[in-house]
């Protein structure tokens, strides 16, 4: 029988995947190291495996103790998956700007996760480098990793990452791209491939907002480079022991919304569905295309797993709010009703009072509202305006029937109309028109969803 003793033997071996269109402009042969593939689904798993076994060899972790990390979600998730196997507790501390998909998900492990402030310095007692720290003097038989500085971070990509990357390339790898956060995979896998070719260029990719460009590029720790931003599991506002800058050649800044449209992108060009670091790293590939050329064999590092993403980068909405995608010009009826496709069309029947119209109209809080009979057809309309003054009028007339004072039922628009044809359709007599979309739903348009669709 083949099987694993445990999920934790599962950890590396990961594959190497061409990438193909989005890197058709690129010469060289480019290769993704798919790191997802480990159980907890990024590449922090084989360091968090390697961080666990020598406290416990070092007497650092004892039996039944509790690990406590900060932690942007990967990392914590391999320390907790291996937690659950070796029986220890774990207490995560994140920040602010990681997605609820990650915190939620070491949560499933059974890890506590306390979520801090992202804009506050490393040393603010609220950071979550500090809060961790902070618990693990205070709870007993506790162990931090500390995967910053904790050398068995780099030492575990040096032992298996670098060594898998030679081997599945038949050690004619030539460059190594790889986003930098702690630097434990860029500088472990760096120091192994460099021993076997000193040549192989090592480059790393940066965010705006981080210091590792600059200090690589002049020595000086310039804390006016440091300022929030949203790409995730990359940069730094503080040195990490685990970066080696004297493996890294070159580093690649790579701004927020680039990383964000080519973490979009990957899934729909290559079918790899990866994270925000892969997407910031493919984005730094292309704007150093100039780099590369033909007979290059460049492995690029696909950190983790784009579910892990789907509330951010994978969510229109959140894309539009942060002005990382365009909203489509809108062209046909189809298109006005996109804010509000989803709801379920508001009627009266001809046959019910005035007065059910008038609750409803104050109940969604809309201006109009189309008449049906009892077979579902539209038959007439209602729009405030017109009852407004009827019941100026006479406060009786709420008790009449809808029939007794509707108007004539608003035009109907087929989905494929162009918004010029639609808006000559809504005047004095008529305040909106109706659709019917391809799944057989009814809307309603108004003047409205014109004027917001074009603004």
């Amino acid at each position: 029988m083949q099987y694993f003793n445990s999920i934790l033997e599962t950890i590396g071996d990961t594959p190497l995947v061409k990438l193909n269109k989005i890197t058709a402009d690129i010469p060289a042969l480019v290769l993704a190291k798919v790191e997802t593939v480990n159980p907890g689904n990024s590449i922090k798993d084989r360091m968090a495996l390697k961080m666990i076994e020598d406290a416990e060899k070092s007497g650092e972790l004892k039996p039944g103790g509790t690990i406590i990390e900060g932690t942007s979600g990967n990392t914590g998730m391999g320390l907790a998956i291996a937690a659950v196997i070796k029986g220890y507790k774990c207490i995560f501390t994140t920040t602010d700007k990681q997605s609820k998909e990650k915190v939620d998900a070491l949560k499933a492990f059974g890890a506590e996760v306390i979520v801090c402030p992202t804009d506050v310095e490393p040393e603010d007692s609220r950071s979550y480098y500090s809060v961790s720290s902070r618990l693990a003097s205070e709870i007993p038989n506790s162990w931090k990793p500390n995967q910053y500085d904790n050398l068995s971070n780099s030492q575990a990509h040096y032992e298996q990452t670098g060594p898998e990357i030679w081997e599945q390339t038949e050690g004619k790898i030539t460059h190594l791209v790889v986003g930098v956060g702690t630097g434990g995979t860029i500088s472990g896998t760096a120091r192994y491939l460099k021993e076997k070719n000193p040549n192989i260029e090592i480059l790393g990719i940066d965010t705006y907002g981080s210091i590792f460009k600059k200090y690589k590029e002049t020595g000086e720790f310039d804390k006016n480079e440091i300022y929030p931003y949203i790409t995730e599991g990359i940069g730094e506002d503080f040195l990490p022991q685990n970066v080696r800058f004297d493996l890294i050649d070159h580093f690649e800044k790579v701004t927020d919304k680039d990383a964000a449209i080519y973490t979009r992108k990957i899934p729909r060009e290559e079918g790899i569905f990866v994270g925000n670091s892969a997407g910031a790293a493919i984005a730094g590939l292309i704007q150093m295309k100039d780099r590369f050329k033909e007979g290059d064999v460049v492995v690029v590092i696909f950190h983790d797993h784009g579910t892990r993403y789907l509330g951010k980068m994978f969510n229109d909405d959140w894309m539009r709010d942060r002005g990382f995608m365009e909203m489509p010009q809108p062209k046909t009826a189809i298109d006005l009703i996109e804010k509000h496709k989803d709801q379920k069309l508001v009627s009266v029947k001809s046959s019910d009072n005035i007065s059910v119209a008038c609750e409803k109209l104050q109940k969604y809080s809309i201006s109009q509202i189309p008449v049906v009979n009892d077979n579902g057809e539209f038959v007439g309309a209602l729009d405030d305006s017109m009852l407004f003054q009827k019941l100026l009028q006479n406060k009786a007339v709420r008790e009449n029937s809808v029939a007794s004072v509707m108007l004539p039922p608003f035009p109907i628009v087929k989905t494929n109309d162009s918004i010029d044809a639609v808006a000559r359709k809504i005047n004095k007599e008529n305040n909106a028109v109706m659709m019917m979309d391809m799944g057989g739903n009814w809307h309603i348009i108004t003047k409205y969803d014109i004027i917001e669709a074009l603004s």
